[in-house]
């Protein structure tokens, strides 16, 4: 079902915890499917310096977690707010058609953190 870029980032994902310092947290999650993603912001200079993500749910939810924060890592927040799900899905080289809401949701928590980053300004 899942490819093994998916498995593989999976079973050793990057950037996994709360990041004490962050200055922007989105905060989402699929009533229907359960998952729930955490986004972590550390900006400065408007570059996105550091991030990680607390995410409960599938494989393809926590792959397309770490695979998100290493797109974005070192990104303005211009261009972050700019990755699509198409490009998570990309990155893990393809999801099952009933595990793309996994990506999805996963642009909308950085869509969320920014905004909330945005607000602490």
């Amino acid at each position: 079902m899942y490819t093994d870029k998916v498995m593989e980032i999976f079973s050793t994902p990057k950037n996994v915890g709360e990041l004490k310092d962050a200055n922007g947290i989105g905060n989402v999650g699929n009533a229907s499917c359960g998952d729930i993603m955490k986004i972590f912001l550390r900006i400065e200079n408007n570059i996105i310096q550091d991030v990680s993500f607390l995410t409960f749910g599938c494989a393809a939810a926590i792959a397309s977690s770490s695979a998100a924060t290493e797109i974005i890592k070192g990104m303005t927040v211009e261009n972050a707010l700019k990755v699509t799900n198409k490009q998570v899905v990309e990155a893990l080289g393809g999801l099952p058609q009933q595990k793309i809401h996994c990506s999805v949701l996963v642009e909308q928590a950085i869509k969320a953190a920014i905004a909330d980053y945005k607000t602490r300004l």
